[in-house]
């Protein structure tokens, strides 16, 4: 299974590609896409949707995962991020493929196992589930391939929550586990050793 994960902006914008087969994940691509400061709005959005369309039909994902909207005391950064995530999903309408959404606590969650971990946690653990020999950069980049992560650990190829992924019960105090997969044991043995180098410091 193929997914793009989108981390939105209208001057930034990150997205990585992944493949998931069975329980191990690998990076086919990733980078940010930068819009020119000198560019109308107008112009930054057809910018955004023309590379979206071209990197859509080269890697033709089965999954397109975007971060939704989360609340911001900077009314503006909101606005630009809510357009982008506008453009975001219409290219991936316009493409046929499935879209997953998920807010950033959502996806830190998922990576890093703690919804208040910081930019450089989760660059830590995508590096880490994908077996990188470095952190992907910008963080916009990295924020995207942490969107992707979720999204392929959410889902089968069928669209159906994947064996093995855990079940968050909200009503409960903790989530409800299953089986521990690949990926969860990768996440896990990365938070002991980051415990680990905490406690010598």
């Amino acid at each position: 299974m193929i997914v793009l994960g989108i981390d939105p902006g209208t001057a930034a914008l990150g997205w990585g590609v992944i493949d998931r087969t069975g329980a191990t994940l690998r990076l086919v691509d990733v980078g940010c896409l930068e819009t020119s400061s000198e560019l109308g709005l107008p112009d930054r959005l057809l910018a955004i949707h023309r590379f979206l369309t071209e990197l859509i039909a080269r890697h033709k994902p089965d999954l397109v995962a975007v971060e939704r909207l989360f609340f911001s005391r900077n009314a503006q950064t909101a606005f630009a991020v809510g357009q982008a995530r506008g453009v975001v999903l219409l290219a991936a309408a316009e493409a046929g493929r499935i879209i997953r959404e998920a807010t950033p606590n959502e996806v830190k969650m998922a990576v890093t196992g703690s919804g208040s971990a910081d930019k450089v946690q989760v660059g830590r653990m995508v590096a880490v589930v994908l077996g990188l020999p470095e952190v992907p950069r910008p963080d916009d980049a990295a924020d995207a391939l942490a969107v992707a992560i979720w999204a392929a650990n959410s889902e089968r190829s069928d669209g159906l929550e994947a064996p093995g992924a855990p079940v968050m019960d909200r009503a409960a105090v903790a989530p409800m586990t299953r089986s521990e997969s690949s990926y969860d044991r990768a996440v896990r043995e990365a938070l002991a050793r980051d415990r680990k180098a905490a406690s010598r410091s």
